[in-house]
């Protein structure tokens, strides 16, 4: 184990007890049956708020944000959030307060519990035994600078001149950027001698931390490789050189879901929509289900498995190509920036700035970031349909924290937003994004069906 952390209650009932996190996750502290840690919910406990802050975890780095609670979080006797003494809990949820990192030793405090940070680092690097990606060359610079135009030449001429780690990207010319983010970018390369057009991905780590955090990411985009279906975009191959990852995949010159809503006035008809959410379907189904090389077992090591869950399905990343005169619907960045970012390789926390609001998440990946099963992203999927018919979010989300509103605003009913959907569509999809207690639909087969009985 790299890094964990460790919540230990020092004061308070529940004094004594440890909450151990390893990896990536997210969670609530507060009075409500779903948070976790749970504080008590009796009398002794009132003026701790139902949802009272947001604990972001990733080893070893933790930070955390009160949720404008009623009587505030401290973080060694230091106030961090608080709504006034005036304001509802409506109002209070209305309001963002910024997030505090925190190091060893450092103490948060709601009323009575008193909470203290245990982090602990393990200097020895872990390798992944009999882990060998396609291609892959280490040669981390810090001094290189982020240029992805100048990188992405450098790395061309070098597969050029016969770079044998290289050769994912040997022959290639650039014809035109795709597109770009904040720590990458696509580009539309063609091969020299077939004249085959591919996308080529760009990602500079802000920072890297260890071998380990390389290879752990390398290991995840090997599962993406081994997916092919003609719903999922394909991994075509991947490396890792100047310390920057690149990866050749399929191009799909239809652009995303996103795209096509813009050239469409902001929404998509029934008639497009739908067929799309169903090739989605489709592409989960096999994903779900598909063997994968790499699934971390129970004694630490590694192993075959099956089925991996995407977690951040989205319009932006749900690409679109004619083939034969149809449009067909390919799941994208399957699972690329989540495991870049879950591997540290970002530099960000799940809820930072540069954090994307969670208007395609369910409450269940809010309250903790590690649950994983199919199910959120039949949730997501259902949210991207109920965006493509509507051109709005199932939540209503104001200007205070975007997590409070997932926990706290329940989907507004389709039709609300849009009376023209058909009644026994819009029962479906809104069955689809049920939450509580739990995701109504839990597999794509599921959702697929009902989507097929009501048109």
């Amino acid at each position: 184990m790299p890094a964990k952390i460790t919540l230990t209650v020092t004061q308070g009932k529940l004094q004594g007890q440890q909450f151990i996190f390893d990896c990536r996750t997210t969670c609530i502290l507060g009075r409500n049956a779903d948070c976790n840690p749970q504080l008590p919910d009796d009398q002794d406990h009132r003026t701790i708020s139902r949802y009272h802050c947001l604990l972001d975890i990733n080893p070893p780095a933790i930070r955390v944000r009160d949720f404008g609670s009623k009587n505030g979080t401290y973080v060694n006797d230091k106030k961090i959030g608080q709504r006034q003494a005036d304001q509802t809990p409506e109002e209070g949820a209305k309001m963002q307060f910024p997030e505090y990192d925190l190091q060893n030793g450092d103490e948060i405090k709601l009323d009575n519990t008193v909470l203290k940070i245990g982090i602990e680092l393990n200097p020895q690097e872990i390798n992944i035994s009999s882990f060998f990606p396609s291609t892959i060359y280490v040669n981390n610079d810090p001094t290189q600078s982020p240029n992805f135009l100048a990188m992405i030449k450098r790395l061309l001429g070098l597969a050029e001149g016969g770079d044998k780690n290289l050769i994912a990207i040997r022959g290639y010319q650039i014809v035109k950027l795709l597109g770009k983010g904040g720590f990458g970018e696509v580009y539309l390369v063609q091969h020299n001698q077939s004249g085959k057009m591919v996308a080529l991905k760009m990602m500079l780590p802000a920072v890297v931390k260890s071998d380990r955090a390389v290879q752990m990411f390398l290991r995840e985009t090997e599962n993406t490789k081994v997916l092919q279906h003609p719903n999922v975009v394909q991994l075509i191959d991947y490396g890792y050189s100047e310390n920057v990852f690149f990866f050749t995949m399929e191009y799909c010159e239809g652009g995303t879901v996103s795209d096509l809503m813009r050239l469409s006035g902001g929404r998509l008809s029934i008639h497009i929509a739908v067929p799309i959410v169903l090739q989605v379907l489709d592409g989960l189904q096999y994903t779900h289900n598909a063997e994968i090389p790499y699934v971390k077992l129970g004694d630490g090591g590694f192993g075959k498995g099956s089925g991996l869950v995407h977690r951040d399905l989205k319009p932006s990343n749900i690409f679109l190509a004619w083939i034969s005169d149809k449009l067909v619907a390919k799941i994208g960045d399957y699972g690329l920036s989540k495991a870049f970012d879950i591997a540290g390789l970002s530099g960000q926390t799940l809820t930072g700035t540069k954090a994307g609001t969670p208007v395609f998440m369910p409450r269940q990946q809010v309250l903790n970031f590690k649950y994983a099963q199919p199910d959120v992203d039949i949730w997501a999927t259902a949210a991207c349909l109920y965006y493509m018919l509507t051109g709005t979010f199932p939540r209503n989300f104001t200007n205070g924290d975007p997590f409070l509103a997932v926990l706290q605003n329940d989907p507004v009913p389709i039709k609300a937003r849009n009376p023209l959907i058909p009644p026994h569509l819009a029962k479906v999809i809104d069955l689809a994004l049920v939450e509580k207690p739990e995701l109504y639909f839990k597999n794509a087969v599921e959702f697929k069906q009902a989507l097929l009985n009501v048109l």
